[in-house]
């Protein structure tokens, strides 16, 4: 019996790695690729060797990429990237192929699931193609012969006689409670080499989460080619058990949840703020949220089990413009929840886009009136970018100019660029628009202040703050994510 392959999983960085050191979106924020270190954990438990290098991290990585191929000659590599760093991938793909040419290159990640059989049409380097939820469909992947791909589903391949075959979506998904905990330990220099975003933590060390997977709502802006409409989540023992493994094993004293919904089933949370209660780990978490899935009851039991701050997706304040984009308009229930949350003592972080189709002067006007009469502690404002997966893209795509300008520049869409402008407003505009609002929030003297307070209340923030000044300051005035 032959011995099972390995792989390399590889997070590429997107772009030159000389620019790495000056990108204001790495300074703020250094996520760790939990995709990937949950895959690498489940082919680990079913004894597959793999190993990861995460390029976002560690930029300067394309030599070790190669030694370790050349070197280890594992007959896989495995790519997870979004829209903006899959060139990247595909240039990784065909430089190993230069030093090893057997090896075949696997793609995953929302970009890829949304394109499926075009990635393998237009991109000879990419060998396959993994749709939706990857622990699995890889596994069967890497131990299966060529000949039996067809029942392995999720999964885009070129067959025999050279035609691209997609078998299918997964038509059954995993018991997430089930999963191993993720390989932190393939992460190199973790939890070091990661950062969360700038004053948005007490304390360090820390680090972040995933506790579910998908969502329950249809807004037009939101990605479906990974998880479609399922929603699935970890149960409150299993992440306790995950917050308390991080805090043991690594020291973390801060941990933020990236779930899209954490709330969303009250019980589970209710049950694991109280298992923080009755057996404290001194830590203390982030968490993002909806509205309608916050009671002044549970945020108490929030606070009390150590809740520091809750983002929101406010998206924009003109209730006409969000009504075409999302579900459950009210920000009237917004402003409420926002009091209710801030009278826990729990900070407040309210997330919005500019840009998103039918955007105006007037709506973005709307949008800095309502966002600045709240009381959020901070926010954070990006750019629409319409991606490969989200029911607004192709609406974009099949009206046109009537509906905007759309550049689809892939290494451009990260949220930090407008590639996409709506129709009755120029992209210089929007460029002035949008510093105006930056600078508006942070001349306000209560924001200011607010920033002070971080002092004591974060620290370590300051202190990466100061470090990186150069690079915030070039962000706030000149809108340039990245130094030329």
């Amino acid at each position: 019996m032959s011995s099972a392959p390995t792989i390399l999983l590889v997070h590429p960085l997107g772009y030159s790695a000389r620019r790495a050191g000056h990108d204001i979106s790495r300074v703020a924020n250094i996520m760790p690729p939990l995709g990937l270190a949950s895959i690498s954990a489940y082919l680990s438990a079913h004894g597959i060797d793999n190993d990861i290098i995460d390029c976002y991290a560690h930029p300067d990585s394309d030599s070790r990429i190669l030694a370790y191929v050349r070197d280890r000659r594992p007959e896989y590599i495995g790519f997870s990237c979004t829209t903006s760093s899959f060139f990247d991938g595909e240039r990784l793909a065909r430089l190993v192929k230069t030093v090893h040419p057997g090896i075949r290159a696997v793609f995953g990640g929302v970009h890829v699931s949304a394109l499926r059989e075009e990635v393998l049409e237009q991109y000879p380097a990419v060998d396959y193609v993994v749709v939706g939820e990857g622990e699995e469909t890889l596994r069967q992947l890497l131990t299966t012969p060529p000949e039996g791909l067809a029942a392995v589903e999720g999964l885009v391949y070129r067959d025999s006689q050279g035609r691209i075959v997609f078998s299918g979506r997964r038509r059954t998904l995993l018991d997430l409670d089930s999963l191993p905990l993720p390989a932190y330990t393939k992460l190199e220099g973790y939890p070091q080499a990661y950062t969360l975003p700038i004053f948005n933590y007490p304390t360090a060390p820390n680090g972040s989460c995933i506790s579910s997977r998908g969502c329950p709502y249809a807004c037009s802006y939101c990605d479906r080619s990974v998880f479609g409409r399922s929603f699935r989540y970890n149960s409150a023992d299993y992440l306790y058990r995950h917050m308390e493994f991080l805090h043991r094993t690594y020291g973390l004293r801060h941990l933020n949840f990236y779930d899209d919904q954490f709330t969303f089933n009250r019980q589970r949370v209710v049950d694991f703020c109280r298992m923080v209660k009755e057996r404290p780990l001194g830590m203390t978490f982030n968490c993002a949220a909806r509205a309608e899935h916050l009671d002044g009851e549970l945020l108490r039991l929030m606070k009390a089990a150590g809740c520091w701050m809750i983002s929101l997706g406010i998206e924009t304040g003109d209730a006409e413009l969000l009504s075409a984009h999302r579900q459950n308009v009210d920000l009237v229930t917004m402003r409420e929840t926002i009091l209710l949350i801030k009278k826990a003592g729990i900070r407040v972080k309210g997330l919005l886009m500019m840009g998103l189709p039918g955007e105006t002067a007037a709506s973005i006007k709307k949008s800095k009136e309502y966002v600045f009469s709240l009381p959020i502690d901070d926010f954070n404002l990006s750019k629409f970018t319409p991606f490969p997966g989200s029911p607004v893209y192709r609406q974009i795509k099949e009206a046109g100019p009537l509906m905007g300008s759309f550049a689809e520049d892939w290494q451009k869409m990260d949220c930090m660029e407008f590639q996409f402008v709506p129709h009755g407003l120029e992209r210089e505009q929007m460029e002035r628009l949008f510093i105006d609002f930056y600078r508006s929030h942070f001349q306000r003297p209560r924001v200011m202040w607010g920033y002070v307070a971080m002092l004591w209340r974060s620290p370590d923030s300051w202190l990466r703050f100061i470090k990186n000044l150069p690079s915030f300051l070039r962000f706030v005035t000149t809108n340039k994510r990245i130094a030329d």
